[in-house]
């Protein structure tokens, strides 16, 4: 406790000049003056990730440039090489940090918190944040070797046959391998599995290659050991990694005598190895025959790793068929889209076993704002019993003052969470819990109470206080993304106060929440024409830039402007005009990389809009993507792979999901509007097209499209929960008509172009 009492800021000062070194603590005075003042300079939680993260970086400076002899993974293969797009120079780097092919693949089981990755190249990390296997086909005349990391180019995809699998088949002439990678939960407790099979037009070997790395980097082990009783590999005498049969040969070797790979010819191994340093490799090697398919078959037990990263988890797994049972489902004849919807379906449920996470390595932790966008996907997908045992868990992370805390000093996240709870009652018609409504209650008085009533400065009066941006819309600020969710989840009060009869808190909430919003207006108002554009930059203070892609989130999705706002049109003009690259948003702040989860976004206020250009930014984001359907969080604008945070982003699924949903029935003022944003090539004589059942305000409802030559058919199915709402078909190319009241379909007939 007395540590709180020392001069710190005098002591670093003193040890500084002593050792004759810049003082950083008069730095980092200078780093927070590019920020307006906040309450809390810099979350904690990010700074430990930060620091974690740059230390293996440190690590891998000294591991990888000094021993490009070994087979890396396919991350390093490229960043290191000069002749690839990936290509990073290094000279002044103090780190050396995956920012060119953050890409990566999970398999797992619904309901189970576990996550094995696979990499673009077949790469497999069982554990999470762990070592790697590696698969090979070595000819045993030292001719060309099939190492999948090195290879332009390999075939992957996501499999959906029962089970979530990682398909990734790799050749060179007269070599090829398959690879197949899953989580199984038959034997009693779940285990990493990976089927391999190999094929060689001469004798050889298949590989199964223990490697002290994963995708973000090196991760040491120290001490490999065979048991032929297993048979297996221990791998620091904790977890082993079976075989379905025994190898023929063995191969180990140490930091001291270089990766195993250059020692596969050697015959005088020993069963075992140790690495004082933690580079420790070994390698199985299964016999190939000229023209004879050799298979083998490793599993890896993770029930301790279960219990080590989540003791107190109890749910059990349940198959795939049965966790989407209930699911909306897409048919359409675009074999791309409709691929990475399914793909995008099946990351959100692996993504919320009993928490929701943004993704299976780096974001695999929770924050209000990335499980709130995905939970409003899931329930458009009619997984609401799902996304409510999700929130059932809200109440219980918030403050006692009401704050719902993500992270120190960001103040977006009580607006979400309200905004999540009111569009559960709204797409289940069900009442709130008594705890999630005192939960309600709580969270809408702190956002009151956080408002800035007496700023001392102009363009502030009623606002939030300046705050960190997870979100990366710049340095600390009063940002307008905090002040648009703050003023939504004030009328998601207002409304649910009101629907449980507090007609006090009603009133309260609903009059706050406009003056709020009035107060936002009048801060935009206040900004000079020459900073704003007019449009709605960031923040009050900034200039328009990237950043004020967060204000955005007025139209799409809380809706707080009416459709085609000017001040909005002006916004997604200018994000339009100056901040796309390759027909997606770029965020210079921070991500220095195409997001495709803000893209979706500025297409769903374009389909608002009824601007077709909607249909570009779709289209950008599946050419986008990766094989197995995914999207890292930032896409490097040369490399095509990640640059920034997750390889396989929970947010950007989530908005894809929406995207899709949108496109064929949406909520605009009491109206459901039916195939708004079906492509036109989509429609083909005889070929239908559906989607649903997905929950809206008056009811569950599937949309089916059936067209015969110059008409096409509506038809929809629905569960009202009370009289029909009002429905207008808004396919582009045919006239537009509303649906007859009691009626369930409509004949729209083709505008001649």
């Amino acid at each position: 406790m007395l540590l709180r009492f020392l001069p710190w800021r005098f002591l670093i000062k003193r040890a500084a000049r002593a050792y004759g070194v810049i003082d950083p603590a008069t730095v980092l005075a200078r780093v927070r003056r590019f920020s307006q003042p906040s309450e809390v300079q810099e979350p904690i939680e990010l700074l430990r990730a930060g620091i974690v993260f740059q230390a293996r970086g440190l690590i891998n400076t000294r591991a990888i440039q000094y021993n490009l002899d070994w087979v890396w993974p396919n991350w390093v293969e490229r960043q290191f090489n000069p002749s690839d797009l990936s290509f990073i120079p290094r000279a002044f780097s103090a780190t050396h940090v995956n920012l060119t092919q953050r890409n990566w693949s999970a398999v797992g089981q619904p309901n189970l918190p576990l996550y094995p990755l696979v990499d673009p190249r077949g790469l497999f990390t069982p554990l999470y944040n762990g070592w790697s296997i590696d698969f090979w086909i070595i000819p045993s005349c030292g001719e060309d070797v099939l190492l999948p990391s090195k290879e332009k180019t390999v075939l992957q995809r996501y499999e959906f046959e029962n089970n979530l699998s990682v398909l990734t088949r790799s050749e060179r002439p007269g070599l090829n391998l398959e690879t197949s990678a899953y989580l199984s939960v038959e034997n009693g407790g779940p285990e990493a599995c990976v089927h391999i099979k190999g094929l060689a037009d001469r004798k050889g070997w298949l590989c199964v290659s223990l490697r002290p790395y994963n995708p973000e980097g090196i991760q040491f082990i120290e001490k490999i050991a065979y048991d032929p009783a297993g048979p297996c590999f221990w791998v620091d005498a904790r977890t082993p990694v079976y075989f379905d049969r025994p190898p023929d040969r063995l191969a180990f070797s140490n930091y001291e005598e270089g990766d195993v790979f250059n020692r596969l010819e050697e015959t005088d191994h020993e069963n075992k190895i140790t690495c004082h340093v933690g580079l420790a490799t070994s390698a199985a090697l299964f016999a190939l025959e000229p023209g004879r398919e050799s298979r083998a078959e490793i599993r890896i037990p993770l029930a301790k790793e279960l219990k080590r990263a989540f003791p107190h988890f109890d749910s059990e797994a349940v198959s795939w068929p049965m966790a989407l049972r209930d699911s909306a489902r897409l048919d359409i004849p675009d074999k791309r889209i409709q691929y990475l919807f399914d793909c995008a379906v099946r990351t959100l449920v692996l993504l919320s076993p009993h928490d929701i996470f943004p993704g299976p390595f780096g974001y695999r932790r929770f924050w209000f704002r990335d499980a709130c966008l995905m939970l409003s996907a899931l329930m458009t997908l009619g997984l609401l019993e799902r996304s409510k045992h999700i929130l059932d868990k809200f109440p219980g992370r918030q403050k006692r003052n009401g704050f719902f805390l993500s992270q120190e000093g960001e103040w977006d996240s009580n607006g979400q969470v309200l905004w999540i709870m009111d569009r559960f009652q709204s797409l289940t018609g069900q009442d709130l819990p008594e705890e999630w409504l005192k939960s309600v209650i709580k969270g809408a008085n702190w956002i009151i109470g956080k408002r800035m009533r007496r700023p001392g400065r102009e363009r502030l009066g009623g606002l939030l206080p300046a705050g960190f941006s997870a979100e990366h819309l710049g340095p600390n600020d009063y940002y307008y993304w905090d002040d648009f969710w703050g003023t939504a989840g004030l009328r998601a009060a207002g409304r649910l106060a009101g629907l449980a009869g507090l007609e006090k808190e009603r009133h309260r909430f609903t009059t706050e929440a406009d003056d709020f919003l009035k107060a936002i207006f009048s801060s935009i108002e206040a900004i000079p024409e020459n900073k704003s554009k007019g449009a709605i930059p960031a923040a009050p203070y900034r200039r328009m830039d990237s950043g004020a892609v967060g204000s955005m989130v007025a139209d799409w999705p809380l809706k707080l402007t009416a459709p085609n706002d000017q001040r909005v049109a002006r916004t997604l003009a200018f994000l339009m005009e100056h901040c796309f690259h390759r027909r997606g948003f770029f965020q210079d702040m921070i991500h220095s990389g195409i997001n495709i989860y803000l893209t979706l976004g500025l297409a769903q206020t374009l389909l608002r809009f009824g601007d077709d250009r909607y249909r570009t930014l779709i289209e950008a984001s599946a050419g986008l993507a990766s094989p197995t359907g995914q999207w890292p969080e930032a896409i490097h604008p040369f490399s095509g792979g990640g640059c920034m945070g997750d390889g396989q982003h929970g947010w950007a699924a989530a908005e894809w999901v929406w995207m899709i949903r949108n496109m064929f029935v949406r909520e605009e003022g009491g109206l459901l509007i039916i195939g708004s944003g079906i492509f036109p090539q989509w429609i083909e004589p005889g070929v239908p097209l559906s989607f649903g059942p997905t929950p809206t305000p008056y009811g569950p409802i599937a949309v089916f499209l059936t067209p015969e030559g110059q008409e096409l058919e509506v038809r929809i199915e629905a569960k009202w929960r009370e009289r029909p709402p009002t429905m207008e078909a808004l396919v582009r190319g045919y006239e537009h008509r509303l649906l007859p009241e009691h009626g369930d379909r409509i004949t729209l007939r083709r505008i001649a172009q």
